[in-house]
């Protein structure tokens, strides 16, 4: 039997890099997989390569590894594409994307999935996700795509939208890290526990949260969750004190089901939590304000040190991750099933969302690739909460598609974050200060002029 190839596209993201392919070395069956590193910046990906090296070393595994700087090069003969590029980076864009909004005085906490931030993100990353289509069907078109960037639900859909045949998925750890979360809340192993989730990325909810009993039945852990939350138990402290996770307990006292998402996530998603001038609620729920600036300026220190300690060492450390990437390899490769929670069309897997959103739900792998579980409908307080994020990646997805500028405005009125601070003028110039501030960082279209509005 052939051995596997696998393409990151993006691997100067090298810690992700690091875990995935370190997951896939590990299993038996991919063991000999040729690593194909892409990237455009021959820094990180030397510093990627040496990793790989070294963690090929450290397992003792026939794996092989390549470095390209050309997209297509790279992507030749894949059966596998990892996807993991952030178009921007840190410094302009992400930054750009907190930054002008505060002039409006309105505050974000990661800004990169929904809201203005997202819909941004999403203008520059999903042409970029297209050209990768547009090569892959060129030099691999029975290849698999991981996709592991965000907006997740923005660039699932617009991929299925513009190139139907390609095989995706999006893949998020938030489903399994919450449930991780939870069993440690509860002190239940993670082993007794039995979920099942479904919603669409950054927004699916537990519909079961059970645990195994010593006769073979399962308890529901649900008032367990909402006593321990009234009683004040929990949440337990987190590993980041600055996330203390209380507005996902909040929500789940108000909806019945709890989100997989993190608190400081879904603070943004919605109306309720981060408002201007009621720093009581932000203190209450513990939301913290640019976060993920902080976070990025922590991981770059971080991985400074870490690579220094890399590349002096022999051998590279490899643990096995959360993330499901290598399951699904591995899966798709010998044809042994596994059940995995992925970012795919909906195609009436979940019949209270519209047909061509992209939803998360439990799918199962093997052989014949990904196969989403038949959901069917959701409790109708869940249902509306998603419409209201659905709709901003909808616009936003039709503006990319159409290349229609007046989309972008019409998919920031519709941020349920955006419209509950600001007035429409104030959204209107919002995203034409945020159009001109990431420049050549989006598509030409964007910079065109803007239709008038209706007299």
């Amino acid at each position: 039997m052939s051995q596997p190839k696998l393409t990151v596209i993006g691997a100067g993201s090298a810690v992700f890099m690091k875990n995935i392919v370190g997951d896939i070395l590990q299993r038996p069956a991919l063991k000999g997989t040729h690593v194909s590193l892409m990237d455009i910046n021959p820094v990180r990906l030397a510093e990627s390569e040496t990793i790989v090296r070294k963690m090929i070393s450290t397992l003792d595994v026939p794996a092989t590894v390549s470095t390209h700087s050309n997209q297509r090069e790279a992507l030749d003969g894949a059966h596998f594409v990892l996807v993991c590029f952030q178009i921007g980076g840190f410094k302009p864009s992400t930054m750009v994307d907190f930054d002008v909004p505060k002039k409006y005085k309105l505050n974000h906490t990661i800004a990169d999935t929904l809201g203005v931030g997202g819909i941004m993100r999403g203008l520059r990353t999903v042409p970029h996700l297209w050209s990768i289509c547009e090569d892959m069907l060129q030099v691999c078109p029975d290849a698999t795509m991981l996709q592991y960037v965000n907006p997740m639900a923005i660039n699932t859909w617009a991929i299925a939208e513009k190139y139907p045949t390609i095989k995706q998925v999006g893949l998020c750890h938030s489903v399994q890290g919450t449930a991780m979360e939870l069993a440690h809340d509860l002190d239940i192993p993670y082993s007794e526990i039995r979920y099942r989730s479904a919603g669409i990325n950054h927004m699916a909810f537990y519909l079961k949260f059970e645990h195994r009993q010593p006769d073979g039945s399962y308890r529901d852990l649900y008032p367990d969750l909402l006593r321990g939350y009234r009683e004040g138990r929990f949440p337990k402290a987190s590993s980041n004190p600055r996330c203390p996770n209380k507005v996902r307990y909040e929500m789940l006292t108000r909806l019945g089901y709890f989100v997989t998402e993190s608190s400081e996530h879904f603070a943004e998603y919605t109306p309720y939590f981060i408002k201007e001038g009621r720093e009581d609620i932000i203190e209450k729920f513990g939301i913290p304000i640019d976060e993920y600036p902080r976070r990025c300026v922590e991981q770059i220190a971080k991985w400074e040190k870490l690579y220094g300690d890399y590349s002096k060492a022999e051998r590279i450390e490899v643990e096995q991750s959360k993330e499901y990437a290598s399951e699904i390899a591995n899966s798709i490769w010998t044809g042994e099933p596994s059940v995995i929670y992925g970012n795919v069309v909906n195609r009436g897997v979940i019949t209270s969302l519209p047909n061509n959103a992209a939803v998360e739900v439990p799918c199962l792998v093997d052989q014949n690739g990904l196969q989403p579980t038949y959901i069917g409908e959701l409790p109708p307080q869940l249902t509306a909460l998603m419409r209201t994020n659905i709709n901003v990646q909808e616009l936003t997805v039709k503006a990319i598609m159409e290349e229609n500028r007046e989309h972008i405005y019409h998919a920031a009125m519709m941020d349920p974050h955006t419209a509950a601070e600001l007035d429409l003028e104030q959204i209107w110039n919002l995203v034409d200060d945020l159009i001109a501030a990431h420049g050549t960082w989006l598509p030409d279209w964007t910079h065109g002029p803007k239709k008038q509005r209706v007299a």
